[in-house]
């Protein structure tokens, strides 16, 4: 009888506490370590451009730590609205206004994906895309929420999983994108190298 080959060692490179608890929540439980990209600095003509440039530069900075064959996963989201692309709010008064501009309108939230595989040295990468609809909360309700501090550590000034998701009215699309990772679109990534996300399990 031979012995199973020995399970892939996975690394996220991200510090996004929801997007690790995906991962675990699929029955992967990834190494982190995190890229310290400088995001700013990075521009792409799109946001979904965007969104896929700052997954494989984060992937990259992380898999040139490496030496192991791990397979490294890159991930990084921004919300589109009116063409534009936003990340995290800079500060309250930031954020305050990004949810008055926000609400009552529909945005789509990109999400770019990264996956390295240090074994091949092959690497793909891909955006996943999901329209968010907002709700209408009120000055008062929006004081609250940039209060709470949540809206400042989130791409988009918001998250489908916290303080802000009674103020969302439905998204058009994948859950755990908005979230922070898609797990379908990861499958497929996986898959174009070879790789089963079963074989991951933990």
């Amino acid at each position: 009888m031979t012995n199973p080959a020995p399970r892939r060692p996975v690394v996220l490179a991200s510090a996004s506490p929801a997007r690790l608890g995906l991962l675990r929540q699929a029955g992967l439980d990834p190494r982190v370590i995190v890229s310290g990209v400088d995001e700013e600095a990075i521009t792409a003509p799109t946001p979904g451009e965007l969104a896929r440039v700052l997954a494989e530069a984060k992937a990259d900075v992380v898999a040139g730590l490496l030496s192991d064959g791990e397979l490294v996963i890159g991930c990084d989201s921004v919300l589109e609205l009116d063409g534009q692309a936003y990340g995290k709010p800079a500060d309250a008064e930031e954020a305050t206004a990004r949810w008055k501009s926000m609400r009552g309108r529909e945005g789509i939230l990109q999400t770019g994906h990264c996956v390295i595989d240090l074994a091949s040295g092959r690497r793909v990468s891909a955006t996943a895309s999901t329209v968010v609809r907002f709700g209408t909360p009120d000055d008062a309700e929006i004081a609250a929420y940039v209060a709470s501090g949540e809206p400042l550590s989130v791409a988009g000034a918001f998250t489908l999983d916290g303080r802000s998701a009674p103020f969302l009215d439905g998204i058009d699309g994948d859950h755990g994108n908005v979230v922070g990772l898609s797990l379908p679109l990861l499958r497929r990534l996986l898959a174009d190298l070879g790789v089963r996300i079963t074989d991951l399990w933990v």
